[in-house]
């Protein structure tokens, strides 16, 4: 193997036209390799078009999205608001009444309870009413533990006050009276 000797300008592997300009010493390109050149760039420049089109639709859709969850937080109560106007309607009805009597009154309070019942069936909310059911922390809150013979240790009792369920989560523990088993 040899080893390029220098030249006049004393770098190895020169030609001996230290002053010569570099590009000129470029084979010049033919237009085959120009066509593909430029068709390559007009490749490149669509696809950069492309990418940024793309990264401008995915902002697009996140900030698209940002609003739905943004108006379904809004409104999500909705739905159940639009479902107890009918029972403020009744009991706004139930105090224009001149001179309620007792029966009337107690009707009138037992039809506003059905609309309030309709109104947390079709939302979800279940009452929880757990007599005779073996105590849950998860679900019940003890408030007192009472002796009575006929029930077994740990289970409900009485209920205080119920409890609910909301899409099977516990939004209010039953209050209840759990047996000592004694």
């Amino acid at each position: 193997m040899t080893e390029p000797t220098p030249d006049s300008s004393g770098l190895p592997g020169s030609t001996g036209s230290g002053s010569a300009d570099s590009a000129s010493e470029l084979p010049p390109i033919d237009d085959s390799l120009q066509a593909q050149l430029l068709e390559a760039q007009a490749k490149a420049a669509e696809f950069m078009d492309m990418a940024l089109r793309s990264r401008a639709d995915v902002e697009n859709l996140r900030k698209r999205a940002q609003a739905d969850v943004a108006a379904a937080h809004k409104f999500a109560i909705e739905g159940f608001a639009e479902s107890l106007l009918p029972v403020r309607d009744s009991l706004e009805m139930a105090l224009k009444v001149d001179s309620p009597s007792i029966e009337s009154l107690r009707e009138g309070v037992e039809a506003t309870l059905r609309l309030m019942s309709v109104a947390f069936e079709r939302h979800k909310l279940i009452a929880i009413d757990p007599v005779g059911e073996k105590f849950d922390p998860n679900r019940h809150q003890a408030i007192s533990m009472v002796p009575a013979p006929d029930v077994p240790a740990n289970h409900v009792v009485a209920v205080l006050q119920k409890g609910f369920l909301i899409n099977d989560r516990v939004l209010r523990p039953a209050m209840v009276a759990v047996s000592s088993g004694t």
